[in-house]
């Protein structure tokens, strides 16, 4: 039988759609704010060429020697202790855990699509009661449209790689650049933009401090969907002879570009109609909404197209986090794809519930622990523990483990000169950064 692979446009396409997730739109604009812009966005840049691009490299390069899921991919590689190295493959369940609050955080963004139709909050107090109510009583709205997330992402899964995940790619993410693009040229018109610009671009380094690059490292590597098998299982179905360093160029430059453009869009909005950069959590979801009531009519279109474009941000990175998963149960237990797909989505669909829940009066109660709902205790082992070891057991399988001839073989035509400085800092600064990052988020340093 065939195998199926992605072509090299759709594969660019579908490596870029698993890392331009909510952590370019919704997460880079609100930590930006919180750490004063200009300096966090220089530190995030650096971060991204000196550790995101080393790792991404070296994933790709699992995936593509491999051909085979991250289990199989890292058994297969080692050249002893396989029987122990295969544990460095179940990195996949990391993007299966995201999942349970991913797929509730894409229902609440579902909401805001149907209800930006027809209302808008007057005042940043309104939208914050709106979304209050929302994420604290309304279950089974909730409930809906986080099972309509579930349906698409499983349905997606179930078409398999070439007729689901390319084919999705293929028009959810030019789609999205193309809604994002005129939002951006349609900010650039308006009185705020160089206070945007100013903010994101002329860094205050008084606001910075040791968090700020913890922070930093932590979001390069979960916005390029690093450290839990997406970009692994994907590459595993590249063409041969294909060039990684360039992939990963154009996955890299693509998923920091949108970030960059979202964040210049929503601070022209924010300084525009608002009270300015606004920190946390609620950018999206409290300011922004009512920053758009301010443009009238315009701002109703506005905030339809956004939460589109956060949306379809959204579903193609989701469909990246079950993915690696689903291609395990196939591969190692020769499960169809529908039965992987549908066992793999009920899954973080049911508990994805349990986690909807945790946020609910009446429930939370019972579902908190310590100081975290079962909703933040899930993202935050994902984002503490689980992305990090991910992301260090690559950094050092490629980099102590796997032959250097290998790696060289593959690489250094590809790298040039740079190979040995790309080796290094994959041997030597890619490790010590994700080590440091895993326990300062867990709360060791």
């Amino acid at each position: 039988m065939k195998i199926a692979r992605f072509s090299r446009v759709g594969f660019i396409l579908a490596a870029a759609g698993s890392a331009v997730g909510l952590g370019n739109i919704w997460k880079f604009p609100y930590i930006t704010g919180e750490y004063g812009g200009g300096a966090f966005v220089i530190i995030y840049l650096a971060t991204v060429l000196l550790i995101g691009f080393s790792i991404m490299i070296a994933e790709m390069l699992i995936g593509y020697l491999g051909r085979k899921d991250g289990v199989s991919s890292f058994e297969d590689l080692a050249p002893k202790n396989k029987h122990l190295w295969k544990f460095a493959g179940f990195q996949g369940l990391a993007g299966l855990f995201i999942m349970i609050f991913y797929s509730v955080v894409i229902g609440w963004i579902f909401n805001y699509i149907v209800t930006s139709i027809y209302y808008l909050p007057s005042s940043v107090e309104e939208a914050e009661t709106t979304f209050s109510t929302l994420l604290h009583s309304s279950v089974w709205t909730q409930l809906f449209y986080h099972t309509l997330a579930f349906i698409w992402i499983t349905y997606v899964l179930t078409k398999g790689i070439k007729g689901g995940i390319e084919k999705m790619n293929f028009v959810l993410m030019p789609t999205l650049m193309i809604i994002l693009l005129g939002m951006f040229f349609y900010a650039t018109s308006l009185d705020a933009f160089p206070k945007a610009v100013e903010f994101m671009f002329f860094p205050d380094f008084s606001k910075i401090d040791s968090d700020a690059f913890v922070v930093a490292v932590g979001h390069a590597f979960f916005t390029l969907s690093l450290g839990m098998g997406a970009i692994m299982t994907y590459s595993a179905s590249m063409e041969k002879n294909s060039n990684l360093v360039k992939n990963a160029f154009w996955v890299v430059l693509l998923d920091t570009s949108i970030a960059i453009v979202a964040g210049l869009m929503l601070f022209t909005f924010l300084y525009q109609y608002g009270s300015g950069p606004a920190k946390g959590p609620g950018l999206v979801f409290i300011s922004l909404p009512a920053a758009f009531f301010e443009m009238g009519i315009v701002g109703n279109i506005f905030a339809v197209l956004f939460f589109i474009a956060l949306a379809f941000a959204g579903l193609t990175s989701s469909v990246s986090l079950v993915e690696p998963m689903v291609q395990y149960f196939i591969d190692r237990y020769s499960w169809s794809r529908l039965r992987a797909s549908i066992s793999m989505g009920l899954f973080f669909y049911l508990v994805g519930i349990i986690a909807l829940l945790s946020n609910i009066d009446g429930f939370k109660d019972i579902l908190t622990w310590g100081d975290k709902s079962f909703f933040d205790w899930v993202d935050y082992v994902t984002a503490a523990i689980m992305l990090p070891l991910g992301g260090l057991a690559m950094a050092i399988f490629i980099g102590f483990v796997v032959e250097k001839q290998r790696v060289e073989a593959i690489l250094k035509p590809q790298l040039g000169f740079a190979f040995e400085a790309w080796y290094f800092s994959l041997r030597y600064i890619t490790p010590v950064a994700m080590f440091i990052v895993m326990l300062s988020l867990i709360g060791v340093l």
